[in-house]
Protein backbone atom coordinates (compact mmCIF):
# COMPACT_ATOMS: atom_id res chain seq x y z
CA UNK A 1 0.00 0.00 0.00
CA UNK A 2 1.40 3.57 -0.94
CA UNK A 3 1.96 5.69 2.23
CA UNK A 4 -0.95 8.43 2.87
CA UNK A 5 -0.46 11.75 4.38
CA UNK A 6 -2.82 11.33 7.76
CA UNK A 7 -3.54 14.87 7.58
CA UNK A 8 -5.39 15.04 3.88
CA UNK A 9 -8.66 13.53 4.75
CA UNK A 10 -12.29 14.22 4.44
CA UNK A 11 -14.87 13.20 6.54
CA UNK A 12 -17.75 11.86 4.47
CA UNK A 13 -19.68 9.13 6.64
CA UNK A 14 -20.48 8.95 10.54
CA UNK A 15 -21.22 5.29 11.18
CA UNK A 16 -22.51 4.02 14.60
CA UNK A 17 -21.89 0.75 16.31
CA UNK A 18 -24.75 -0.52 18.09
CA UNK A 19 -26.23 -3.45 20.03
CA UNK A 20 -27.53 -4.52 23.44
CA UNK A 21 -24.83 -3.82 26.35
CA UNK A 22 -21.91 -6.81 26.08
CA UNK A 23 -21.84 -7.75 22.44
CA UNK A 24 -18.17 -6.87 21.68
CA UNK A 25 -19.01 -3.51 20.29
CA UNK A 26 -16.28 -1.20 22.10
CA UNK A 27 -13.62 -4.28 21.07
CA UNK A 28 -14.53 -3.66 17.44
CA UNK A 29 -14.45 0.03 17.67
CA UNK A 30 -10.98 -0.42 19.56
CA UNK A 31 -9.73 -2.46 16.45
CA UNK A 32 -10.54 -0.18 13.55
CA UNK A 33 -10.46 3.21 15.32
CA UNK A 34 -7.84 5.49 16.30
CA UNK A 35 -9.29 6.16 19.82
CA UNK A 36 -9.36 3.60 22.52
CA UNK A 37 -12.75 3.07 24.29
CA UNK A 38 -12.96 1.04 27.92
CA UNK A 39 -14.01 -1.90 27.97
CA UNK A 40 -15.44 -4.09 30.87
CA UNK A 41 -17.48 -6.28 32.19
CA UNK A 42 -20.62 -4.46 33.87
CA UNK A 43 -24.00 -4.11 32.16
CA UNK A 44 -24.33 -0.08 31.28
CA UNK A 45 -21.39 1.20 32.42
CA UNK A 46 -20.78 3.70 29.88
CA UNK A 47 -21.92 6.89 30.08
CA UNK A 48 -20.74 8.39 26.86
CA UNK A 49 -20.52 7.22 23.34
CA UNK A 50 -16.83 6.80 21.83
CA UNK A 51 -15.63 8.78 18.86
CA UNK A 52 -13.18 8.08 16.99
CA UNK A 53 -12.03 8.36 13.26
CA UNK A 54 -11.17 5.24 10.27
CA UNK A 55 -8.79 6.58 7.66
CA UNK A 56 -9.75 5.03 3.95
CA UNK A 57 -7.06 5.49 2.09
CA UNK A 58 -7.27 4.52 -1.18
CA UNK A 59 -4.99 3.71 -3.71
CA UNK A 60 -6.88 3.80 -6.38
CA UNK A 61 -6.87 7.91 -6.09
CA UNK A 62 -2.59 7.77 -7.21
CA UNK A 63 -4.06 5.95 -10.60
CA UNK A 64 -6.44 8.65 -10.89
CA UNK A 65 -3.53 11.26 -10.44
CA UNK A 66 -1.69 9.78 -12.92
CA UNK A 67 -4.21 10.65 -15.68
CA UNK A 68 -5.36 14.27 -13.97
CA UNK A 69 -2.76 15.54 -12.19
CA UNK A 70 -3.78 17.47 -8.69
CA UNK A 71 -1.71 19.31 -5.60
CA UNK A 72 -3.09 17.29 -3.39
CA UNK A 73 -4.85 13.54 -2.90
CA UNK A 74 -7.64 13.49 -0.25
CA UNK A 75 -8.60 10.56 0.76
CA UNK A 76 -11.70 9.96 2.81
CA UNK A 77 -12.32 8.70 6.73
CA UNK A 78 -15.37 7.45 8.40
CA UNK A 79 -16.58 8.98 11.78
CA UNK A 80 -16.92 5.57 13.91
CA UNK A 81 -19.57 6.11 16.90
CA UNK A 82 -19.07 3.36 19.51
CA UNK A 83 -22.80 3.83 21.10
CA UNK A 84 -23.57 2.77 24.74
CA UNK A 85 -25.36 -0.73 24.91
CA UNK A 86 -29.50 -0.43 24.95
CA UNK A 87 -31.37 -2.68 26.55
CA UNK A 88 -35.32 -3.47 25.95
CA UNK A 89 -37.47 -0.41 27.21
CA UNK A 90 -34.79 2.27 26.13
CA UNK A 91 -36.88 4.05 24.98
CA UNK A 92 -38.67 4.84 27.73
CA UNK A 93 -35.35 5.24 29.70
CA UNK A 94 -34.58 1.51 30.53
CA UNK A 95 -30.63 0.77 30.92
CA UNK A 96 -28.70 3.79 29.58
CA UNK A 97 -32.33 4.80 28.55
CA UNK A 98 -32.72 7.65 25.37
CA UNK A 99 -29.52 9.34 26.36
CA UNK A 100 -28.04 7.22 23.64
CA UNK A 101 -30.44 6.70 21.02
CA UNK A 102 -29.82 10.45 19.96
CA UNK A 103 -26.38 9.63 19.19
CA UNK A 104 -27.67 6.82 16.45
CA UNK A 105 -30.41 9.26 15.12
CA UNK A 106 -27.37 11.39 14.35
CA UNK A 107 -25.74 8.83 12.33
CA UNK A 108 -25.40 8.21 8.34
CA UNK A 109 -25.49 4.41 8.66
CA UNK A 110 -25.06 2.13 11.65
CA UNK A 111 -23.24 -1.51 12.29
CA UNK A 112 -25.65 -3.53 14.43
CA UNK A 113 -23.40 -6.34 16.71
CA UNK A 114 -24.97 -9.32 17.84
CA UNK A 115 -23.66 -11.86 20.93
CA UNK A 116 -23.31 -15.15 19.45
CA UNK A 117 -20.90 -16.10 22.41
CA UNK A 118 -20.92 -17.39 25.91
CA UNK A 119 -18.75 -16.22 28.61
CA UNK A 120 -19.83 -17.04 32.04
CA UNK A 121 -17.52 -13.87 33.30
CA UNK A 122 -19.49 -11.65 30.96
CA UNK A 123 -23.19 -12.80 31.98
CA UNK A 124 -25.46 -11.24 29.07
CA UNK A 125 -27.91 -9.26 29.64
CA UNK A 126 -31.07 -11.27 29.08
CA UNK A 127 -29.45 -14.21 30.96
CA UNK A 128 -28.92 -16.29 27.85
CA UNK A 129 -27.17 -15.54 24.40
CA UNK A 130 -29.84 -15.55 21.61
CA UNK A 131 -29.00 -12.76 18.64
CA UNK A 132 -32.24 -12.84 17.11
CA UNK A 133 -33.92 -11.82 20.20
CA UNK A 134 -31.34 -9.25 20.70
CA UNK A 135 -31.92 -8.02 17.10
CA UNK A 136 -35.48 -7.66 17.51
CA UNK A 137 -35.31 -5.77 20.66
CA UNK A 138 -32.81 -3.15 18.95
CA UNK A 139 -34.94 -2.49 15.90
CA UNK A 140 -37.88 -2.20 18.37
CA UNK A 141 -36.30 0.10 20.57
CA UNK A 142 -35.73 1.71 16.98
CA UNK A 143 -39.05 1.69 15.74
CA UNK A 144 -40.55 2.89 18.93
CA UNK A 145 -38.32 6.07 18.74
CA UNK A 146 -38.90 6.46 15.66
CA UNK A 147 -42.64 6.37 15.92
CA UNK A 148 -41.88 9.12 18.62
CA UNK A 149 -39.75 11.32 16.21
CA UNK A 150 -42.16 11.46 13.10
CA UNK A 151 -45.43 11.70 15.87
CA UNK A 152 -43.41 15.09 17.25
CA UNK A 153 -42.93 16.24 13.60
CA UNK A 154 -46.72 15.98 13.03
CA UNK A 155 -47.57 18.11 16.38
CA UNK A 156 -45.24 21.21 15.66
CA UNK A 157 -47.04 20.90 12.26
CA UNK A 158 -50.77 21.06 13.50
CA UNK A 159 -49.45 23.59 15.87
CA UNK A 160 -48.62 25.67 12.83
CA UNK A 161 -51.37 25.12 10.94
CA UNK A 162 -53.49 25.94 14.06
CA UNK A 163 -51.27 29.32 14.28
CA UNK A 164 -52.33 29.92 10.37
CA UNK A 165 -49.00 29.65 9.55
CA UNK A 166 -49.51 28.77 5.53
CA UNK A 167 -46.03 26.96 5.16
Amino acid sequence: MLPVNQSLYHMALQCGIIGITNVGKTTIFNCISNTKGETNAYAFSATKSNIGVVKVPDPRLYELEKHQITDRIVHTSIEIVDIPGLAKGSNKGEGVGNKFLADIRNTDALIHVLRCFDNDSLPHIEGSVDPVRDRETIDLELQVKDLESAEKKIERLEKAVRAGDKD
